[in-house]
C-alpha cells in the first residue's frame, strides 16, 4: 500500500554528475515520488529550493562551487526541512559534520535503489506524520494505528516486530522487499544474522492474515529474493 500522503512530498536532489543526477531521480520516480528536482551546484540547489520548496533535500558532499555541509546549512535559513547526504565519501569527520548540522541519514555510494527508497521513506515518515494505513487483505484488514489484524470476527494484536514487518511490505505493495533491506528496516543497520528470526516472524504474520497460512495470497515469498505484500485497497 503506498502512502500517498508521503509520495506527494517534493524532493530536491543535488549532485554534481549528470548520470547519477538522472539514476537517482529515477529510482525515485520509480517509487513513486513524481515530484523530484535536480540541481548540479549549491546555487543551483538554493535557487531550485526557493522556487521549489522542497519537503526533503539528497546532497552529495562535493560540489563544484561549494559542499552539501555549507548548501544544507544555507537551506535551512529559509527552509526546515529534512536532509540526506548521499556521497562516495565515508569518513567519520564527514559523517560527524553532516549529523552535527541535523542531517537525517547518509548514504554511501554505491547503493541499492531499494536501499534509498527505503531510507527516505523512513526520514520522511519520522519528519511529517501521518495517519497509519489501513489494509485490506484478501482474508483479513490490518489496522497499522491499532497494531490489529480483524479476521473473522476476531482481532488478533501484533507483535512491534510484526507491525514493523507488514508496515515495511505495505509502503510497497506489490514489490519485492529484499532481505536484507527487510532485516535493515526492521532491526536497523546490522541487520546480519536476522534472516532466521525474520522468516520465524512471517510465519506467525501468516498464521494472522492469511485464510490459509500454508498458501498465501497476500504475503508472497519471492525465492531467493524476499517478499512482496498485495493489498487488495489501502487507506
Amino acid at each position: 500500500m503506498e502512502n500517498v500522503f508521503l509520495k506527494e512530498k517534493k524532493i530536491l536532489l543535488v549532485d554534481d554528475e549528470p548520470e547519477l543526477l538522472r539514476l537517482v531521480a529515477q529510482i525515485l520516480r520509480d517509487g513513486g515520488f513524481r515530484a523530484v528536482a535536480t540541481a548540479a551546484s549549491v546555487q543551483e540547489g538554493e535557487a531550485a529550493a526557493r522556487r521549489e520548496k522542497p519537503d526533503l533535500a539528497i546532497l552529495d558532499v562535493t560540489l563544484p562551487d561549494g559542499n552539501g555541509f555549507g548548501l544544507l546549512e544555507r537551506l535551512r535559513t529559509f527552509r526546515d526541512l529534512p536532509a540526506i547526504f548521499l556521497t562516495a565519501r565515508d569518513e567519520p569527520a564527514d559523517r560527524l559534520a553532516g549529523l552535527t548540522l541535523g542531517a537525517d541519514d547518509y548514504i554511501v555510494k554505491p547503493f541499492l535503489p531499494q536501499e534509498l527508497l527505503l531510507r527516505v521513506n523512513a526520514v520522511l515518515r519520522r519528519s511529517y506524520k501521518a495517519e497509519a494505513p489501513m489494509l485490506i487483505l484478501a482474508a483479513c484488514t490490518v489496522d497499522l494505528s491499532r497494531a490489529e489484524v480483524k479476521k473473522g470476527g476476531s482481532v488478533l494484536p501484533l507483535t512491534a516486530k510484526e507491525h514493523s514487518i507488514l508496515e515495511t511490505l505495505a509502503r510497497n505493495d506489490g514489490r519485492i522487499v529484499t532481505l536484507d533491506a527487510l532485516c535493515e528496516a526492521v532491526w536497523g543497520e546490522n541487520p546480519f544474522g536476522y534472516e532466521n528470526s525474520l522468516n520465524a516472524h512471517i510465519r506467525r504474520i501468516r498464521e494472522k492474515i492469511e485464510a490459509d497460512p500454508s498458501r498465501p495470497v497476500s504475503l508472497i515469498t519471492v525465492k531467493g529474493l524476499g517478499y512482496k505484500l498485495n493489498c487488495e485497497r489501502g487507506g
